[in-house]
């Protein structure tokens, strides 16, 4: 569990990433196509590395485009800053993290987070129990998540919260994550995030200085010398079409595995699982 701010991070040249899903390649191997599609990732730390990368990308596909005499559009799809959070919002919930405390974890909690943890080969050492301290940002990151909440960020003084609801040490976007979403490590986990949520929220209700503190800083330290400017046009729409097939297909599916708290106390009741499974010596 942390929480936490992000500076600006001067005269810094992060490594640049991108990631390509080709969307269609043509219809048979041994026919040039007479159409294709191809989606780009562009990935990077601040916003001028990002807006270079973005026209990068399009002059090398218009550059193609002129070589082999055929043509070019493009579509934005989506767009994320990279987040600058709230130094005082960070430390105001920070003190209210430490007032709430962790989640009591049960042996049952903390058996199948180790068992899970030995099972993708991960270091064994199950559920944390100590509230980790506030720290500064890393001073040269060379990397991190993405999210539009980013945007956010530099519109209004935000910050994360992240509490531990899920088992650590774990890769991250694979089965292995999923797992204790259904358990009370998640349930335990969100519920005591929720009160700290509450009595951060309670204390900038209740402290207007503390509102008056978040925005001096936006305003003089976050903002001083970088200002938000969004990459989306207003020709630029949501591209909700790119998940409307798969959609229609799995989400009558998904229905069945909806939790029903009416007539189950909780969700792994409802699947019929005994808590907790871990896999047995063979």
């Amino acid at each position: 569990m942390d929480t936490g701010w992000d500076f600006r991070r001067e005269h810094l040249r992060p490594a640049q990433r991108s990631h390509r899903v080709i969307l269609n390649g043509g219809d048979q191997p041994n026919v040039v196509p007479s159409e294709a599609a191809v989606w780009y990732y562009f990935r990077e730390l601040d916003y001028p590395h990002i807006e270079e990368l973005y026209e990068l990308g399009n002059t090398m596909a218009e550059s193609a485009a002129k070589m082999t005499g055929t043509s070019v559009d493009h579509k934005l799809v989506g767009s994320a800053w990279p987040p600058f959070l709230n130094k005082m919002i960070a430390e105001t919930q920070q003190k209210n993290i430490e007032a709430v405390g962790m989640p009591q974890w049960s042996d049952a909690d903390q058996t199948l987070a180790k068992a899970l943890q030995k099972e993708i080969g991960a270091k064994v050492e199950g559920l944390k129990e100590k509230i980790e301290p506030l720290s500064e940002p890393v001073k040269k990151p060379t990397g991190g998540g993405s999210d539009d909440i980013g945007d956010i960020s530099w519109n209004v003084p935000m910050v994360y919260l992240m509490y531990p609801a899920n088992i650590p040490n774990l890769p991250g976007h694979s089965w292995a994550n999923g797992v204790a979403m259904a358990t009370p490590i998640a349930h335990k986990g969100s519920t005591a995030g929720a009160k700290v949520q509450a009595m951060t929220a309670l204390d900038f209700f209740l402290e207007p200085q503390l509102v008056q503190q978040a925005w001096d800083y936006f305003r003089n330290v976050q903002t001083k010398d970088v200002h938000y400017e969004t990459f989306l046009s207003p020709e630029d729409k949501p591209a909700v079409e790119m998940n409307k097939e798969k959609m229609e297909k799995f989400a009558p599916q998904l229905k069945k595995y909806y939790y029903d708290p009416a007539q189950f106390k909780t969700y792994l009741e409802q699947l019929g699982i005994q808590y907790p499974i871990v896999r047995t010596k063979q």
